[in-house]
């Protein structure tokens, strides 16, 4: 439930919203997810994470990290890890769950509602605290993906989930083609 008068704020896991987009098929228009979370409430901030491969000319994330940057995102972003896995796949690593939760700490006091966009279970008892001081919480992932990308705890947890595909229409645009250097797969770690 948004309210025209609440003070806004999104939270953006950049690689769990990526996933859950991509098992659902779309790319995110982050200029029409902007718009629509205005639309909704007076948005404060719009922060958006990510890890970022530092040692590389070409980095298939870096226009969208400057795009955001230009664009009203508050991007925070850290040097990511890079390995091979058993079958030879190249891997980055990079978890910004720790970064994220601080700064939704620090804003709670000044904001009404939290749009969280990761489906991460870690993310739970961020949630209940963010609750504890008053703040609605909603969080953005899909039961639709197989399997579900949202960790039914967090989805209990959250004042209102709301369901990537639906926001399909609103914010979503077709797939682009990857091209081979784009091919690394960023994962979550602890």
């Amino acid at each position: 439930m948004f309210y025209r008068d609440d003070r806004l704020a999104l939270f953006i896991d950049g690689a769990n919203l990526y996933a859950a987009a991509k098992a659902l098929g779309f790319d995110i228009d982050y200029k029409l997810l902007r718009q629509e979370f205005m639309r909704r409430g007076k948005l404060l901030r719009a922060f958006y994470y990510t890890a970022l491969l530092e040692n590389e000319e070409y980095s298939p994330i870096r226009p969208l990290v400057d795009w955001l940057h230009y664009n009203g995102f508050t991007m925070v972003t850290k040097p990511a890890k890079e390995y091979t896995d058993s079958q030879g796949r190249r891997k980055v690593k990079g978890n910004m769950d720790i970064e994220l939760t601080v700064d939704a700490m620090e804003l709670a006091s000044r904001v009404d509602h939290i749009v969280l966009f990761s489906g991460d279970g870690d993310y739970k008892p961020l949630v209940e605290s963010l609750q504890r001081q008053g703040v609605r919480v909603s969080v953005v992932s899909t039961i639709r993906s197989q399997p579900p990308m949202i960790a039914d705890e967090l989805r209990r947890q959250a004042d209102n989930f709301i369901e990537l595909d639906e926001l399909k229409e609103v914010i979503g645009r077709p797939p682009r083609e990857p091209r081979a250097e784009d091919r690394t797969e960023y994962v979550e770690s602890d």
